[in-house]
């Protein structure tokens, strides 16, 4: 069983609402307030989206989580996305998505483009939304969104009772149109009830949307050959730096 999906052992105390901890004292709260007011946090004043869609675990696509994407671009190419597990104030950070253009994707080599998966189908099918946007704002993003590829590890399996990030990192898969990729009814009823919003009339909306005839078919790898990915964590030797003469 590799580390990615081996179940932890006893947990700490209590309902996994929140990590296992003492409450903040008034003056840890003065103290950020205070840093807050002091520093830039330049990195996190560059997020400048929401977005909440699905994901599925690469090695058992039966487990299956929304997830918010708080999203940088860096460039028209390339964006950089902090993943929680909601956007409420206490939400876990549970990974980071990579997301990068058609152009960029094809210049990896073919053994890292099979870590990576596609967002056309997330975005016709209406499981990606940006909360609150009305969606003629965003449908020339959206269009671009299409025709990109992302990279997202897991970092914290909240999904299976981790009340701390726990093991090794899992590779995540985005939903497809195929059996095992589609995403379960529940999931959506439940996010789309919080939104207020439909899925299937959002998918009917963008049907003007140009979605690529064909994705690169090393994206989305388990689809040909119906397998996924799982790391596992090995012991090894050190490299150490030559000791001083």
């Amino acid at each position: 069983m590799a580390s990615s999906d081996r179940s932890p052992g006893p947990m700490p105390p209590g309902d996994g609402s929140m990590p296992p901890g003492k409450p903040m004292t008034v003056s840890q709260q003065m103290l950020d307030k205070g840093a807050q007011m002091m520093q830039s946090l330049k990195p996190v004043r560059q997020m400048k989206q929401h977005v909440c869609t699905f994901a599925l675990y690469s090695h058992d696509m039966t487990r299956q989580i929304e997830t918010h994407h708080y999203v940088t671009r860096l460039n028209q190419d390339f964006l950089q996305c902090a993943v929680y597990d909601s956007d409420d104030s206490n939400a876990h950070l549970i990974g980071v998505e990579y997301i990068v253009s058609d152009r960029v994707f094809e210049t990896l080599p073919p053994e890292e483009q099979k870590l990576w998966h596609s967002h056309a189908y997330e975005i016709e099918s209406g499981l990606w939304v940006n909360p609150r946007v009305p969606e003629m704002i965003h449908t020339s993003e959206l269009e671009d969104l299409a025709q990109t590829y992302g990279k997202f590890w897991c970092t914290w399996q909240v999904d299976r009772g981790d009340r701390l990030p726990l093991g090794a990192p899992a590779l995540m898969m985005s939903p497809q149109e195929v059996k095992m990729g589609m995403v379960k009814p529940e999931l959506v009823k439940k996010r789309d009830d919080k939104y207020k919003i439909s899925s299937n009339d959002l998918k009917t909306s963008r049907v003007s949307i140009v979605v690529p005839a064909c994705m690169n078919p090393l994206a989305d790898h388990w689809k040909r050959i119906g397998k996924g990915f799982a790391i596992d964590v090995e012991e090894t030797e050190m490299k150490t730096r030559a000791p001083f003469p």
